[in-house]
């Protein structure tokens, strides 16, 4: 799959994930930013950004970036990234509500072939142990042999101006080799400072 010429679905439009849509927004033609908050979507909508990660001159640089709260607008998505928070509650225990929320909704659009690639961060394991299952059950397909996954961490440190999405080198992993030449090929077109791939997406989270 070429990265250049898939349909991109960033999913979750946070300081995580809004950066990300914005920089393949320069780079890929079919690309798109969801998020279920329709606030949010709207905000983005007119080029603001109340996490004052970027300017609305950064947004606007993104010109095949479509922001969308609908889901019938990702189906035709090939490709989707993962970037919702995956915050610690009060017991210090990581709490996957968004994650596995955002699963369940990919599960439901998930086509053979496509892939889930996961930003959010999560304990060792938790992406192949968590994640896969609930795609599988709501899909009806086949992880490795319908779809496939991959993981690379997020590295955003929010309000840093100068550690930045293009200039820290990024970790990425595939559920096979292929995939995890994917994601280096996928993501070397927004990153400048390089791709260190792994052997496996435990090894990447």
């Amino acid at each position: 799959m070429n990265p250049k010429k898939i349909k991109l679905a960033i999913v979750g439009l946070g300081y995580v994930g809004l950066p990300l849509a914005i920089q393949f927004g320069k780079k890929i033609k079919n690309i798109k930013g969801f998020d279920l908050n329709f606030r949010r979507v709207n905000e983005l909508l007119k080029f603001k950004d109340t996490t004052n990660e970027l300017k609305s001159s950064d947004i606007k640089l993104a010109k095949n970036l479509k922001f969308t709260y609908k889901v019938e607008e990702i189906k035709d998505c090939n490709c989707f990234i993962v970037a919702v928070p995956t915050p610690v509650d009060k017991n210090k225990k990581p709490d996957f509500k968004l994650l596995n929320g955002a699963c369940k909704l990919i599960g439901k659009i998930l086509k053979k072939k496509d892939i889930v690639i996961f930003e959010s961060t999560v304990y060792p394991g938790a992406t192949e142990e968590v994640c896969v299952p609930i795609l599988e059950k709501n899909s009806n397909l086949k992880f490795n042999k319908d779809f496939f996954i991959g993981y690379s961490p997020e590295r955003i440190n929010p309000g840093d101006k100068k550690h930045r999405l293009e200039n820290i080198v990024k970790i990425v992993a595939g559920s096979k080799p292929k995939i995890t030449d994917f994601l280096s090929n996928l993501y070397s077109t927004i990153v400048k400072a390089g791709i260190h791939k792994v052997t496996s997406i435990k090894t990447a989270e």
